[in-house]
C-alpha cells in the first residue's frame, strides 16, 4: 500500500464567498497535481472565519447549508479530481449556524458532516449552534479504506475529542483550525496523536490573517519503531507561516502495525475507574464560577 497523500490547504480567504469558492476550488485541483489523496481547509473556509468584531447577525447571515451550491461544489470536484477534500464553512442549520466540515470522498459522495462541539462560547461563538458528537467514517481513498474523524480547532484542547474518535477507530483525524499554533496548542496536537496512536492533521490560516500564524502540521502517531532508539519525533509535516499547500505523506502500514503492538489507545484504559469525567453533578473547586450550572 503507498503512503497516504494529506494536502493542508494554508490558505488566506479572499474576501467574499465567491472568491472563498473559487481560491478553493483551485486549491484543491494544485493539491492534487501535486499528488494529494486527501485535501483539507482551514476552520470556517466559507467566510475565512470572518467572525471577530463583527454583529452576530452579520456574520450569521453568512450561513450557507450543507447541500448548498457553495458545499456541493468541492463535492462535484472530489469525484473530478479523484481526491477526496474536506471543505469547512459555517452551516445554515436550524436554531442558528454550526461550524462544520463536510467531508467528500473521491466519488464525491458525502461521508462525514460534522460539526464543532467545543465552540467558543467566550467568543463570537456563543452564538453558534454546537455539534452533538464526534464520528469516524471509513472513507475510500487510493490507498484503499481509512477511518477518518475530525475536531475542529478549540475541540482539541479537549482530550476527550481525541480519545472518542479512537474508540470509535479513527486511523486519520482532520483537524481545521483558525488561531495561534504556538508551542503549547502544537503539544496538545501531538500528546493527542501519540496517546491515542492516531494521526492528527491540522490546517490553520497563514500569518496575515488575523490571530492566525500558519503552522499546520501532521503528527504521524508512531512514537517508536524499531529502527529508532527511544522515541521518535511524530511530526512529519510543520508549514511555516506562509500561504501554501503542504502535502504529508502518512504511512498506514506503519501506523496500523504500530496499533497493534504498543501500549497506548485503547489498549490497558480501564473506563470503568472514569466515571467522574461523565458525572455532570460535580463541580470542582478550580471550575470558573461563572461556567457553573
Amino acid at each position: 500500500m503507498d503512503h497516504l497523500k494529506i494536502a493542508l490547504l494554508q490558505i488566506a480567504p479572499g474576501g467574499t464567498q465567491e472568491a472563498n469558492l473559487q481560491k478553493g476550488l483551485d486549491a484543491c485541483r494544485k493539491a492534487r497535481e501535486k499528488g494529494a489523496d486527501i485535501a483539507l481547509f482551514p476552520e470556517m473556509w466559507s467566510n475565512g472565519y470572518g467572525i471577530d468584531g463583527l454583529p452576530a447577525s452579520q456574520w450569521t447571515a453568512q450561513a450557507v447549508p450543507a447541500d448548498g451550491r457553495f458545499v456541493q461544489a468541492f463535492g462535484a470536484l472530489a469525484n473530478e479530481l479523484d481526491m477526496a477534500i474536506g471543505i469547512t464553512f459555517l452551516e445554515a442549520y436550524p436554531g442558528g449556524p454550526r461550524n462544520s466540515l463536510a467531508l467528500f470522498d473521491r466519488q464525491g459522495r458525502r461521508r462525514l458532516l460534522y460539526a464543532k462541539v467545543h465552540t467558543c462560547d467566550f467568543g463570537p461563538e456563543r452564538a453558534l449552534t454546537a455539534g452533538e458528537g464526534f464520528a469516524v467514517t471509513v472513507l475510500d481513498t487510493a490507498c484503499g479504506p481509512v477511518q477518518v474523524g475530525a475536531m475542529i480547532c478549540y475541540d482539541r484542547e479537549f482530550p476527550e475529542s481525541a480519545r472518542l474518535l479512537m474508540l470509535q477507530g479513527a486511523e486519520l483525524i482532520l483537524v481545521p483550525n483558525a488561531c495561534p499554533m504556538e508551542i503549547n496548542r502544537l503539544a496538545q496536537l501531538r500528546a493527542r496523536a501519540f496517546e491515542n496512536m492516531a494521526a492528527i492533521a491540522t490546517c490553520n490560516y497563514p500569518a496575515g490573517v488575523p490571530d492566525c500564524n500558519g503552522g499546520s502540521t501532521v503528527f504521524d502517531g508512531v512514537a517508536y519503531t524499531a529502527d529508532t532508539e527511544g522515541s521518535r519525533d511524530t511530526c512529519i509535516l510543520q508549514a511555516g507561516e506562509e500561504e501554501g499547500i503542504f502535502v504529508a505523506s502518512l504511512d498506514l502500514e506503519q501506523l496500523r502495525r504500530y496499533r497493534q503492538s504498543e501500549v497506548h489507545g485503547n489498549a490497558y484504559r480501564r473506563p470503568e475507574k472514569y466515571g467522574l469525567l461523565t458525572d455532570t453533578a460535580i463541580h470542582a473547586p478550580f471550575i470558573r464560577a461563572d461556567r457553573r450550572p
